[in-house]
């Protein structure tokens, strides 16, 4: 038995996981991780793809596109929110605005589209048939 989450608990998981995360973005990463930041931010947003997309997505290039746009938006506002918390708190909470983080999203994102598409196609070539006919023909 499949149990489908409603749309009520699909939001508010998000929201909290989207919460967890700014936090997550505004506080300094700890010495050991700050070497490899940019690949941190591509493999965050290939996760928080998935993540959406598994949560709101079914198969429908319209909803990914749109989850797509959101996530990217949503790391522009975590870059302008660190270099603004810099500014209205006097000290250095975060780092600056850092046009190359806005990238390694976008890399994260295509990397996880790129994944996405091949399902996609992969399940409308190899999936299974519909289980309808197979009632209606007897098999």
């Amino acid at each position: 038995m499949k149990y489908r989450f409603s749309n009520a608990t699909k939001i508010i998981l998000t929201i909290g996981c989207f919460v967890l995360a700014v936090i997550g973005f505004m506080i300094k990463l700890p010495s050991v991780f700050r070497h490899m930041d940019k690949e941190l931010h591509a493999l965050f947003y290939f996760l928080a793809a998935a993540f959406c997309n598994f949560l709101f997505n079914n198969k429908k290039l319209g909803i990914h596109i749109g989850i797509f746009i959101g996530l990217f938006l949503f790391g522009a506002f975590i870059e302008y929110a660190q270099a603004y918390s810099n500014k209205l708190f006097h000290t250095r909470i975060h780092g600056r605005f850092d046009p190359e983080d806005l990238w390694f999203n976008v890399k994260g994102l295509i990397a996880y589209s790129v994944l996405w598409v091949l399902y996609v196609i992969g399940s409308y070539l190899f999936g299974k048939k519909d289980a309808g006919n197979e009632k209606s023909t007897g098999t």
